[in-house]
C-alpha cells in the first residue's frame, strides 16, 4: 500500500470491502473466461481515469462529494482509501497466443485533518517494472481533499474528494493508453468527530444541501454513518453481497447461479484455455467444477422475509391507510404501460410488502385473493406492482 498517513484500518473498511473489491474487478474477466472470446477483446469499462489527453471516451479524474454533520466540539478527520488496479501485460508464452493485460491492485492511503478552506494535496507514484514476461507501466497521480462549511445551523461540512491521473505520454490507442491508466477507481472514506449523511435519502434539513452535491465520474454510497465507497457505478446506500454468494464472477449484472451452470458446460479444451487466460478466470473454473449441489440450491430461488409492519410502513391510499397484510381493491390507472393491468381492475388483493425505490417512490405489492397459486408466487417473491393511488382499501 502507498500510504500518506498510518494506523489502524477503519471498521467501515473492513465491512466495505466484499463490496469494494466487486467494483474494483466489474467486468474484469467475463464468461466464458478465454481470452479468445469477443468480450473479453475489449475491457476495463468501468472507473478508467486515463493519462490526460489521451482517450476522449475516457475521463483523466473522478471527484465526488459528501456532507458531513459534525458533532459538536469536535475536530474531524478523514482517511481516504483510493483503490484501483494497475494493468500487468504478458505477453505472449507460444507462438499465436495473445498478449493479456492482468490487473495488480494498488491502494494509496491518505489521513486529513478536515479544516474549511483548506486543502490537502497528496501526490503519488505506483513504480513500473518487468518480471516473468510481465510488464507494468509507471503511474502518477493526486488525491486532493478539500473541506467548506455549509451556510446554515446545522454543522455541516461539503467535503469534496478528487482523483486525478497524471500519468505522462499516453497514447490515443485504448490499449496502450490503459498501460498508464488507473482502473476500477474508487474511494473509501472513513470520518471521525461526524457523521455522512446518505446523498439519496438525507434528513428533510438537509435535503437542499445534498442537492448541491456534484459527483462526476463517482457515486457516494453510505456503508454506514462514518463510512462511504465512492464507485464508478451507482449503488443504494448500505450496499452488501448476498450471503450466498462463494465466488466472484467478475459480473454483478449477472446470477451466481447462472454463471456456475454455464461454467460447467465449458468442454475441457475450454477450460484449460480459460484457465491459462488468468488466474481468476482459473479459480472461477475451479468452483464451478467443485460446487456442490447444497450450494446451487442456495442460490436458487433466496428471498429473504420482509420485516414486520409498523406505523413507518402504513401509505396513504384512497379510504385509509395501507400496509403489509392490508386487504385492497385495485384500481389500476391510465399511465401504466402494461395492458394487462386492465384485467385486474376491480379484483382484490392482499398487501404482501411496502416497497421504496431510489427516486423515492412507493409501490404495493400485493398477491390476488382469487389466485390459486397465491401462496406459491409469494414463497418465490412474485407479486403485483400498484402505486397507493391505484388502490382502494377495503375494511377488514
Amino acid at each position: 500500500m502507498l500510504s500518506g498517513g498510518a494506523g489502524r484500518e477503519p471498521a467501515g473498511f473492513a465491512r466495505a470491502r466484499a463490496v469494494a473489491d466487486a467494483v474494483l474487478f466489474e467486468g474484469y474477466v467475463l464468461y466464458p473466461y478465454r481470452a479468445s472470446a469477443p468480450k473479453n477483446r475489449l475491457r476495463w469499462q468501468f472507473g478508467v481515469l486515463a493519462p490526460q489527453g489521451s482517450d476522449r471516451s475516457e475521463t483523466s479524474y473522478a471527484e465526488s462529494d459528501s456532507l458531513v454533520e459534525v458533532r459538536p466540539g469536535a475536530a474531524v478527520s478523514l482517511t481516504v482509501r483510493l483503490r484501483f488496479l494497475q494493468v500487468r501485460r504478458r505477453y505472449a508464452r507460444a507462438p499465436g497466443d495473445p498478449p493479456w493485460d492482468e490487473g495488480v491492485v494498488r491502494e494509496v492511503e491518505v489521513d486529513a485533518g478536515l479544516v474549511p478552506g483548506v486543502c490537502v494535496t497528496h501526490p503519488f507514484e505506483v513504480p513500473g517494472g518487468e518480471d516473468d514476461g510481465r510488464r507494468r507501466w509507471p503511474l502518477s497521480g493526486e488525491l486532493r481533499i478539500t473541506a467548506e462549511a455549509e451556510p446554515g445551523p446545522y454543522g455541516l461540512l461539503r467535503v469534496r474528494v478528487r482523483t486525478e491521473n497524471r500519468t505522462a505520454g499516453g497514447s490515443p490507442d485504448r490499449t496502450e493508453m490503459l498501460c498508464g491508466a488507473l482502473i476500477g477507481t474508487h474511494t473509501l472514506l472513513a470520518v471521525s468527530g461526524g457523521r455522512f449523511l446518505s446523498p439519496v435519502d438525507p434528513p428533510e434539513w438537509a435535503a437542499g444541501a445534498v442537492a448541491r452535491c456534484e459527483n462526476a465520474y463517482t457515486w457516494p454510497s453510505l456503508v454506514d454513518d462514518s463510512t462511504l465507497l465512492c464507485a464508478p457505478v451507482i449503488l443504494g446506500d448500505r450496499p452488501r453481497i448476498a450471503p450466498e454468494s462463494t465466488a466472484d464472477f467478475h459480473d454483478g449484472t449477472e446470477i451466481d447461479e447462472l454463471l456456475t451452470l454455464r461454467t460447467m458446460t465449458l468442454t475441457e479444451d475450454e477450460k484449460r484455455e480459460a484457465r491459462a487466460t488468468d488466474p481468476r478466470a482459473a479459480a472461477i473454473v475451479d468452483h464451478a467444477e467443485s460446487v456442490t449441489p447444497d450450494v446451487l440450491e442456495r442460490l436458487h430461488g433466496t428471498v429473504r422475509p420482509s420485516p414486520p409492519a409498523g406505523a413507518d410502513d402504513l401509505v396513504p391510499v384512497t379510504g385509509g391507510r395501507a400496509g403489509r397484510g392490508s386487504r385492497v381493491r385495485l384500481r389500476p390507472g391510465s399511465r401504466r404501460a402494461d395492458a394487462q393491468d386492465m384485467f385486474l381492475a376491480g379484483r382484490t388483493a392482499r398487501v404482501a410488502v411496502v416497497l421504496r425505490d431510489v427516486d423515492g417512490s412507493t409501490h404495493l405489492a400485493v398477491t390476488l385473493d382469487d389466485d390459486p397459486g397465491a401462496d406459491l408466487r409469494e414463497e418465490v417473491g412474485r407479486y403485483h406492482y400498484f402505486a397507493p393511488d391505484e388502490v382502494e382499501l377495503l375494511c377488514t
